[in-house]
């Protein structure tokens, strides 16, 4: 836990020393819909071994066996190679929880998240990748649960007034009501501001 909180604070660090600097160019709010994909096999297969031999053993699990839903998804520069961003997501599925026995029946699972982007290049350039960490709640069934978003992506310009983003974050759950696992998105992002 001690390590995503570390990346966090050092990229708040960064931002707030790229605040000094004038003529910076930040991307305007952007609003976007995107496809998800959850992935809880994967998630549990590498808590119960590891990373490494689920690789090895080729134990990802394939698209069909994931869970799709919608997510909307509204971001803002605040700097050159930062953003903030904020995502809602909405999914059918049988969500599993520790100390519940399974459930065999569909139900709506809805995550919220707020997060930090550090991008490595900036939205001049029309290809850029960039690194995600932040905090989120999720309710299914009346729990409410918090978990922590840490993942990576990627964005796709056209011509800086829209975007194609594609990313995957690994969700850490902190409470017992929530659960460790992927969530592999693909999505249109268009501008809804001037740029800075």
């Amino acid at each position: 836990m001690a390590r995503p909180l570390t990346i966090f604070s050092a990229l708040l660090l960064t931002y707030s020393t790229g605040l000094t600097q004038s003529g910076a160019y930040t991307r305007s709010a952007t609003l976007g819909i995107h496809f998800v994909f959850n992935d809880f096999e994967t998630a549990s297969a590498i808590r119960s071994s590891s990373l490494s031999a689920v690789l090895k053993e080729k134990r990802i699990a394939k698209i069909k066996d994931m869970s799709q839903g919608l997510a909307l998804n509204y971001g803002r520069g605040l700097s050159e190679h930062f953003d903030f961003s904020s995502t809602l997501i909405g999914s059918f599925l049988a969500y599993p929880m520790e100390n519940r026995g399974p459930v065999s029946k569909d139900f709506l699972l809805l995550e919220a998240d707020v997060s930090m982007r550090g991008k490595l290049f900036t939205d001049k350039h029309w290809l850029v990748p960039y690194l995600e960490l932040g905090a989120g709640a999720s309710k299914y069934q009346g729990y409410w649960g918090a978990f922590i978003p840490a993942g990576i992506g990627v964005q796709i310009s056209f011509f800086g007034e829209a975007y194609l983003a594609i990313s995957s974050q690994y969700r850490m759950a902190i409470t017992q009501t929530s659960n460790y696992h992927f969530v592999h998105s693909i999505g249109l992002v268009g501008n809804i501001g001037s740029l800075d």
